[in-house]
């Protein structure tokens, strides 16, 4: 079973689980997909976490607790979600010790609320560093034009980051300039630079679930044809300006400074449209020095009858660049798709956040004691 997904790692592919909840962690099957499907991290958002919490179990002894406490809706939250991701992370110390803290990694993010202010980001950056206490944890700010500055400010207090939904080519530069101007503050502090890391996750499927659309409602053969090559060429050429500039000559003394380049996090891997190979933004998308965090679902696939054929990014530039023009040409606009999704990103994520303060509430309230 495993096959496929050790010629991944072989090939530099960091994979990592997109799915956490107390069950996975108590249940063994964490520590069962480390030890046997080669994952090496794992990711979390608020959409993970509203589902988990919802839905599964393992969580009424603390929440009863809480409840007896009175605490807000806000603090249990916090108390749950830093609770699972301590737990992840101490399944993945022996992983992070192995690759001197390149993996081994567990994200949390942000109150997404906050993702349109930056001096709120940092503070609640600062504090899940503070309450989840382990060296492997990555904490996840969103590549709005509020998380940059906020992205700078926490890379250059020493807190290693995850940078998360990011669409566009040219926001994905804005975040590497971020990190690297994070990185030069940390230096002036006098920080050790290789004990900080991060990576930018860049999504995928959902970029070909919106310019599909747009190209199904073109209608024509020509727009047809360009069906499910936006996303792969958009995550292409995100690893060409990645090439770029981490063998820039503003890189290279950082690099002296034993600082860690910041890897690109194909985010977003499942597959939306069932017409798509389900292993389509896995195995398209190898090349060393990158990180692919996959739901369950897309791990099992990968497994199972995964092609891993070696690098398949390298020598795509050109196509890659070829083929968003093709959909520009016929009126799509780039611009707009990246905007849209990104705004959808955010508002997707206070929506479960939402939903999350609701259902929380809603068992604080059920498991609260009687008065008297």
């Amino acid at each position: 079973m495993t096959d496929a997904l050790k010629r991944l790692s072989e090939e530099g592919v960091a994979i990592w689980l997109d799915d956490l909840s107390r069950k996975r962690i108590t249940s063994g099957n964490l520590a069962e997909l480390i030890d046997q499907q080669h994952v090496v991290g794992v990711t979390t958002n608020p959409s993970i976490f509203q589902k988990a919490i919802s839905h599964g179990d393992g969580y009424e002894q603390q929440l009863a607790d809480l409840a007896t406490r009175k605490v807000t809706v806000d603090e249990a939250i916090r108390m749950i979600t830093t609770a699972d991701v301590r737990d992840a992370a101490d399944i993945l110390r022996p992983v992070f010790d192995a690759t001197e803290g390149q993996d081994g990694r567990v994200s949390i993010e942000v109150d997404p609320r906050l993702a349109h202010n930056t001096a709120a980001t940092v503070a609640e950056a600062k504090q899940l560093a503070w309450l989840v206490d382990r060296p492997n944890t990555l904490i996840k700010i969103p590549a709005t034009k509020a998380g940059l500055p906020a992205i700078t400010e926490v890379i250059g207090k020493g807190i290693s980051v995850n940078v998360t939904l990011i669409f566009s080519l040219k926001r994905y530069r804005e975040v590497m300039d971020a990190y690297l101007a994070g990185l030069e503050k940390a230096k002036a502090a006098g920080l050790d630079l290789s004990k900080i890391h991060s990576v930018a996750s860049f999504f995928v499927s959902r970029v070909d679930s919106e310019i599909d659309k747009r190209l199904d409602a073109l209608g024509t053969d020509e727009a047809k044809a360009l069906k499910g090559k936006a996303a792969l060429a958009n995550a292409r050429l995100a690893y060409e300006a990645f090439e770029e500039v981490f063998s820039s000559d503003r890189w290279a003394a950082l690099d002296k400074a034993q600082a860690n380049k910041q890897r690109p996090l194909w985010a977003s891997t499942g597959v939306k449209d069932p017409a798509y190979k389900d292993t389509l933004y896995v195995v398209d998308l190898v090349a060393p020095g990158t990180v692919n965090t996959m739901p369950e679902a897309t791990l099992e696939a990968t497994a199972d009858h995964g092609e891993i054929t070696g690098n398949t990014i390298a020598g795509t530039y050109d196509q890659s660049r070829a083929e968003i023009a093709a959909v520009e040409k016929l009126g799509i606009s780039y611009d707009d798709v990246v905007q849209v999704l990104e705004d959808e990103g955010v508002d997707k994520f206070e929506a479960s956040w939402n939903d999350l303060l609701k259902s929380t509430e809603a068992e604080l309230q059920r498991l609260a004691p009687s008065e008297g």
